[in-house]
């Protein structure tokens, strides 16, 4: 006799609660869990995650079953796409009978990056999140890739006799994308995104140089000086002329290299 099966555990989650106040999001979140993505140049790509998930909680149940959570995630085995997001959102919704269901994965994704100069390649890595919402008849999905570029300053380099200071900072774009007449989100990939924040600033970042290509790059930054506020305000121009995007956040940090701060700008479209 299989002893668990013969018991009749009781559900504490269904039990009642009296105090009336309805809860918007319960779940679990740190979740490490191996995960595919799609790659422009490799079709598939497999990359360590880390995920939360929740749904809303209505007021008159205890709790919800967080078992359910990985259940769900098990059984898409792992795969996160635009396409596979919905999906496991509505998944979520029924098992565990909820208005409003939410998912958030990070994930490092690496592009093999060839060096101006020497032509030599090594992986760099970039930060990602997809952040997927369904509530009620309505999907949500969005794409946020952090982008290290290098800057230099043109106010340094207009006052000095030489040089100028230069740093890195991160561009972060965060796109919501139009629709097909299917209903499914048209296709933007990370590169297409790592290359418009990287073609936005001063110049690349690279994860292997030689001395060539350092002399390039560093020539390249001092040609195309940038504040904060260009950079922000040149990805947005290319987004807003993308017919693909809906809406977007661009953020651009500069941690200064002469100032014991960073600074930053933002910019959100319009709805």
């Amino acid at each position: 006799m299989n002893y668990a099966t013969s018991l009749n555990l009781t559900d504490m989650q269904k039990t009642p609660d009296t105090r009336g106040v309805e809860i918007d999001q319960v779940g679990i979140c740190d979740l490490a869990y191996p995960i595919l993505v799609l790659d422009r140049e490799n079709q598939r790509q497999g990359a360590t995650a880390k995920i939360s998930m929740s749904v809303s909680l209505p007021h008159h149940f205890k709790g919800t079953h967080m078992s359910r959570f990985l259940e769900v995630l098990a059984s898409h085995q792992g795969e996160m796409t635009m396409r596979t997001l919905p999906a496991i959102l509505h998944e979520l919704k029924r098992r565990l009978d909820a208005e409003t269901a939410r998912i958030e994965v990070e994930f490092t994704y690496f592009l093999q990056r060839t060096a101006p100069v020497s032509k030599l390649k090594a992986p760099m890595d970039y930060l990602c999140t997809f952040v997927g919402e369904s509530s009620g008849a309505n999907d949500d999905f969005l794409l946020r890739v952090r982008v290290p570029v290098s800057t230099l300053c043109p106010c340094s380099k207009v006052i000095s006799d030489y040089g100028a200071h230069n740093q890195r900072g991160y561009v972060t774009i965060t796109v919501r994308t139009r629709t097909d007449a299917g209903g499914v989100w048209k296709l933007l990939w990370i590169e297409e995104l790592v290359d418009i924040a990287e073609r936005s600033a001063s110049a690349p970042i690279y994860s292997l140089l030689k001395r060539t290509d350092e002399r390039h790059v560093t020539m390249q930054a001092y040609d195309n000086p940038v504040f904060v506020e260009d950079i922000v305000r040149n990805v947005a121009n290319i987004l807003r002329d993308d017919e693909r995007v809906a809406w977007f956040e661009v953020q651009a940090v500069n941690q200064e290299s002469i100032h014991n701060h960073s600074a930053f700008a933002v910019v959100r479209a319009r709805d």
